[in-house]
């Protein structure tokens, strides 16, 4: 389906049922734990992540980090900028990443070196989407919900300059 510019990549039912399947998961992975501290990445993680810990079956802590390596542009400047007012406290914790997408690895390698820097008791990374096609740092994430072609998208919380996050599904923004 193509609309205003964007082509459907992941329809909204197809992202709700594979959530709920990672949320298990994660459940079923970290079933011993006392809590774990979730870790949204803004701005882009924060639907994927509140539908998430929603499925999630053991008590967490959300945290949240902001990180931007796109600005108002479709690529990565290639650096990556924290907000250091949105540290996360995960000192001695069980830490989940979560990501929107896992694309030239440069951000998520970024927030795992200085989440890494806090000594937590584990850290997994877990994305909603994978582009790796797209990689010019190796990363990798535990979890991930759908892998792409690269292609830039937007929907479920993914932006072109501000615009598009609140669509319910995953699309290709047409050039």
């Amino acid at each position: 389906m193509t609309t205003e510019g964007l082509t459907t990549l992941i329809p909204a039912e197809k992202i709700a049922a594979r959530v709920a399947e990672m949320g298990a998961e994660i459940s079923r992975d970290l079933a011993g734990i006392d809590e774990l501290t979730v870790v949204c990445v803004l701005k882009g993680g924060f639907i994927f992540t509140a539908d998430l810990v929603r499925h999630l079956t053991l008590p967490c802590r959300i945290e949240f980090i902001r990180a931007s390596s796109y600005g108002t542009h479709r690529a990565s400047t290639g650096k990556v900028i924290l907000d250091h007012h949105h540290n996360p406290h995960v000192d001695g914790k069980h830490v989940l990443l979560v990501e929107d997408i896992l694309d030239t690895g440069l951000t998520v390698t970024r927030i795992l070196d200085e989440l890494r820097g806090h000594n937590p008791a584990s850290l997994r990374v877990c994305a909603l989407l994978d582009k790796p096609s797209a990689r010019t740092t190796p990363a990798s994430a535990e979890y991930t919900g759908f892998t792409i072609p690269d292609v830039y998208v937007v929907g479920y919380g993914l932006d072109a300059a501000g615009r598009y996050r609140e669509l319910p599904y995953v699309a290709a923004l047409n050039a």
